[in-house]
């Protein structure tokens, strides 16, 4: 766990994505959950040294980012569209995958449940806990509701996964061009430090590179298209498993991430 400003700290070894969360003067807001079930609790109770928890922002409907809600209190915060996700999740299909991934687990989650957002809003939110600000802000990209947190008295920003600092992205849900603007949004609010949804914590510095990124992978697959390249020609084609490394843990996925990512964006530039 790091402190990365006054109030705030973040976890980046857990598998999945980077929580975090704030200690306000009337208690604990948290950003995203632990997917694991041993690391939940793990990070339920260093977050109960704090004191309580107030309020649980979801910045995305991907379950490693919501799987965790069930060992938390709080109330939960999200965009509309992660609680249609989270209320369409099924849960022995979790059950299934962590038979495969951490089968000792099992026994923590025998009464598991989904727990969606109970406040939802679609562009734009303020709450206001405490002495502290927390802007939430609808920015498409790595799906269409990604969510940015912004901490002003504490000038860090909770990116989700629009950032992935120096791993592998996913883009098989994305919105290619919306996330570059998405990005030059990003580069607008007052942050000394980026929690990006995966890799290390990072500044606004890094905003450029993943900007630089994502237009390859625009540039890549809109060139196959050009050369009429079949969706299965360009999937064997094109890779940028050479640029950054998988997330540990997620390294027999790579193959696979990359095909998923030229699909979708074959499907949405071919238009």
């Amino acid at each position: 766990m790091q402190k990365i400003s006054r109030n705030v700290y973040a976890e980046n070894s857990f598998r999945g994505c980077n929580p975090g969360f704030v200690v306000t003067s009337e208690g604990v807001v948290m950003i995203d959950t632990p997917q694991m079930p041993a690391d939940a609790i793990w990070w339920r109770d260093e977050i109960a040294k704090q004191g309580p928890v107030r309020y649980l922002i979801n910045t995305e409907p991907h379950g490693d980012h919501f799987a965790g809600n069930y060992f938390f209190e709080g109330t939960v915060v999200a965009h509309q569209g992660t609680r249609e996700a989270i209320l369409a999740a099924s849960v022995e299909q979790f059950k299934e995958r962590l038979k495969q991934s951490d089968p000792d687990s099992l026994p923590l989650v025998k009464n598991y449940s989904y727990r969606p957002p109970a406040i939802t809003f679609s562009e734009q939110m303020t709450l206001y806990v405490g002495n502290h600000t927390f802007q939430l802000i609808n920015l498409p990209g790595h799906t269409p509701y990604q969510i940015a947190v912004y901490i002003p008295e504490e000038r860090v920003v909770f990116t989700s996964d629009n950032v992935f600092c120096r791993v592998q992205a996913w883009l098989h849900e994305a919105l290619p061009h919306k996330w570059l603007d998405s990005l030059r949004r990003l580069e607008q609010l007052e942050a000394d430090v980026l929690v990006p949804g995966h890799g290390s914590i990072c500044d606004p510095s890094y905003i450029r590179e993943m900007g630089a990124f994502i237009q390859d992978w625009i540039d890549a697959v809109s060139g196959a298209i050009g050369q009429g390249m079949s969706l299965e020609e360009a999937q064997e084609k094109i890779s940028f498993l050479d640029r950054y490394p998988m997330e540990p843990g997620s390294e027999p996925m790579a193959q696979f991430v990359q095909y998923m990512n030229v699909a979708r964006l074959y499907q949405v530039l071919k238009k």
